[in-house]
């Protein structure tokens, strides 16, 4: 009965937190940090500083290889530094589940305490960018959807009577050559991959049934709605060539939204008077998704202000793999560009 309970609690992407910390009259301001990790084994290697140090993941299967965890020591630290400084307004902490599926953002940004927030800030440390670099805020980030589909077909003995089955497995060979094939529009970039397929029982067996999972990204929008609908035609199609069925499902997706002007100044003068910070970069394009969009575009929508920042960090690997790790100096230089960016937009008329 409680497990049920919990379930019935958590769906949707309803596990993550949020912190409030009111002191006094003023400004809201939000700090949106993400804190899943990967299903990946880390490194065990006697190199690897995490190994080396014991602070290597005790579960194993499963790492922080994005930095997840980073983004919650600073978000910890700059809920302290901000408490103990002369801030006076409301933070609010939001502690978000289910980023690398871009599932906990939506719920995040549905739940309400959203209402309110003037400004908002969302973190990501390294990313290619060097210890002491900041980005004030990215733009161009690609919207996407994650889809799942699982085609239904029928049996049959592959020598004696193939004629007799509905082949899954032919249906999602052409549903995946043809998903390549869907036409790039002249509007923005656009991206689609199939990543993932399962199904079958035997070599000599048409499959019954049979599961994908693809992505379709777009530079806008409206372009990855473009290709989510061109994907599910092509699905459908090809089910119907095989006589088969199937069922797309939008598992999670993430709109466009850019970082503010006026907040990625604020964040420039403030990391260019910050100790550690050797370069401040404006903005860049950003070229892959995050749902924290969610977020940013529910604030501006309510007039509010929003940046996706970069904190820089040293790391020997590229994030997403085994040996990730990262420069535990950028973790106080993120603390002190964002507490002092909180009190800055305190001291700004909302």
């Amino acid at each position: 009965m409680y497990a049920r309970t919990y379930i019935e609690k958590t769906a949707g992407g309803y596990t993550g937190a949020i912190a409030v910390l009111e002191q006094g009259e003023g400004s809201t301001v939000g700090l949106r940090v993400d804190l899943d990790a990967i299903s990946m084994t880390e490194s065990a290697a006697d190199d690897h500083r995490p190994t080396a140090e014991e602070f290597r993941s005790e579960h194993e299967g499963y790492m922080h290889a994005c930095g997840h965890d980073a983004h919650i020591a600073i978000a910890l630290g700059t809920i302290q530094a901000v408490q103990a400084s002369d801030f006076s307004g409301t933070l609010k902490v939001f502690f978000q589940p289910a980023e690398e599926i871009s599932g906990g953002g939506k719920a995040m940004a549905e739940s309400g305490y959203l209402d309110g927030v003037d400004y908002l800030f969302a973190p990501h440390i390294g990313l290619g960018h060097p210890t002491g670099e900041i980005v004030a805020g990215i733009e161009k980030p690609l919207a996407m959807a994650h889809l799942t589909a699982t085609f239904e077909g029928a049996s049959a003995h592959a020598g004696k009577a193939p004629n007799e089955g509905g082949n899954t497995m032919q249906a999602a060979a052409t549903a995946i050559q043809n998903a390549y094939a869907i036409p790039r529009h002249s509007e923005g970039m656009t991206r689609v991959n199939v990543g993932y397929i399962e199904g079958g029982t035997a070599s000599n067996v048409i499959a019954e049934e049979l599961t994908i999972q693809a992505e379709v990204r777009g530079e806008t929008t409206g372009l990855m709605e473009y290709m989510r609908t061109e994907l599910e035609r092509v699905l459908y199609a090809a089910a119907e060539m095989h006589d088969c069925d199937v069922t797309p499902r939008v598992i999670s997706e993430s709109p466009r939204a850019d970082s503010d002007p006026a907040l990625r100044d604020l964040v420039s003068a403030v990391a260019r008077q910050t100790q550690g910070v050797d370069q401040v970069i404006g903005t860049t394009e950003f070229g892959v998704s995050e749902d924290v969009t969610y977020l940013m575009e529910r604030v501006q929508d309510d007039g509010g202000l929003a940046s996706y920042l970069l904190v820089g960090s040293d790391h020997p690997t590229n994030h997403h793999t085994p040996t990730f790790d990262i420069d535990e100096a950028s973790l106080e230089i993120g603390v002190r560009v964002l507490s002092d960016a909180v009190r800055e937009c305190a001291r700004q008329q909302p």
